[in-house]
């Protein structure tokens, strides 16, 4: 990795790709830590706002940023050339078409992944689409998972994080740069687990949802979210066999925050469908991008390749892509639960 890196925290050159509530979200973090925020937004109207208004114009408005420490621009490549690390924080769905507007020399840079979703066009993990598309390695390549709702950052509730990157050098770097007193940041080297189970989890987070809508209680939850953590280490284990805990709170603790809290914009979506919505008006209903919908279709494709049988998947699939009834879904898969 770039032997930039062993700066101290405050001198890293570090920029966030993305205007959304998480990227907002992050951007505060980094200005507890950084001198200067390189921060890339959708377009010139949110650049506009956040200078002239010291907030996002949308997402996380409560939060006044330090102007001074903010360099903002819209154009990809200048926020490359200027950081040594790049966060990706932008929905899936958008990563593709804003990274191939990238010209600029990447190498030695350190690609960090904050989206938790499947690039739809390659329909692939992101950190297979960096490698395949941009020859971006694993060395060069972080994964950042929760715990972490940015609606609580905001309100500056005591979060986690679980930074997951190959070189010890750089977990602590990145640990320096987002911890603060409300931030605890832990290290790992699982950066294909972390970010499958950050993807995994906004899918249960759905059916999670889902149930809720259609009446399901707490009971009916704590079953459910039971069957879906060891769904999702049998996954794990077929995709990418590595010494892990899914008890631990990237794995775990991020399920449950996801399935349960009314944050949890996957949760809501599910709770729409559950309730009667049919899934295109509930997605249109929703003001931000529910990345386990997207999600979904890509797992279940790599369960049937792999000829998993994971009974959570298949029944979200079946309510999500096939049309099938939520209430016959989850009437079903409560005798396949244990």
């Amino acid at each position: 990795m770039s032997k930039k890196l062993t700066k101290s925290s405050k001198n890293v050159r570090v920029g966030v790709l993305g205007s959304g509530s998480f990227a907002t979200a992050i951007v505060k973090m980094l200005a507890e830590n950084c001198k200067t925020v390189n921060w890339c937004v959708r377009n010139e109207f949110v650049k506009g706002a956040i200078e002239q208004r010291g907030h996002n114009p949308t997402y996380l408005t409560t939060v006044s940023f330090n102007l001074k420490k903010l360099q903002i621009t819209t154009d990809i490549n200048e926020l490359v050339s200027n950081s040594d690390v790049i966060i990706l924080a932008v929905p899936s769905i958008y990563l593709a078409e804003s990274m191939e507007k990238m010209t600029c020399e990447y190498q030695d840079k350190l690609f960090c992944s904050a989206i938790k979703g499947i690039v739809p066009k390659h329909n692939d993990i992101v950190a297979h689409y960096l490698k395949d598309q941009f020859k971006i390695g694993f060395k060069n390549q972080a994964v950042i998972a929760g715990p972490c709702h940015a609606e609580e950052v905001a309100m500056e509730r005591l979060s986690y994080l679980t930074v997951a990157v190959a070189q010890k050098e750089d977990a602590e770097v990145l640990q320096n740069i987002l911890s603060s007193d409300y931030i605890k940041v832990n290290t790992s080297c699982d950066i294909l687990g972390n970010e499958y189970s950050a993807i995994l989890k906004n899918i249960y987070a759905i059916g999670a949802g889902i149930a809720s809508g259609l009446g399901y209680g707490d009971n009916f939850i704590a079953v459910y979210v039971s069957n879906a953590i060891r769904e999702m280490e049998t996954f794990l284990e077929a995709i990418y066999p590595e010494k892990r805990d899914v008890n631990d709170s990237a794995y775990l603790g991020d399920l449950i925050v996801t399935a349960y809290s009314l944050f949890s914009r996957n949760r809501n979506l599910g709770n729409l469908i559950g309730k009667g919505y049919t899934v295109k008006s509930a997605i249109q209903s929703m003001s931000m991008v529910a990345e386990g919908y997207y999600a979904t279709k890509g797992i279940y494709s790599i369960c049937e390749e792999k000829k998993l049988k994971l009974p959570i998947i298949n029944a979200v699939y079946d309510i999500l892509y096939e049309g099938k009834s939520a209430e016959k879904q989850f009437a079903k898969l409560t005798d396949r639960l244990t």
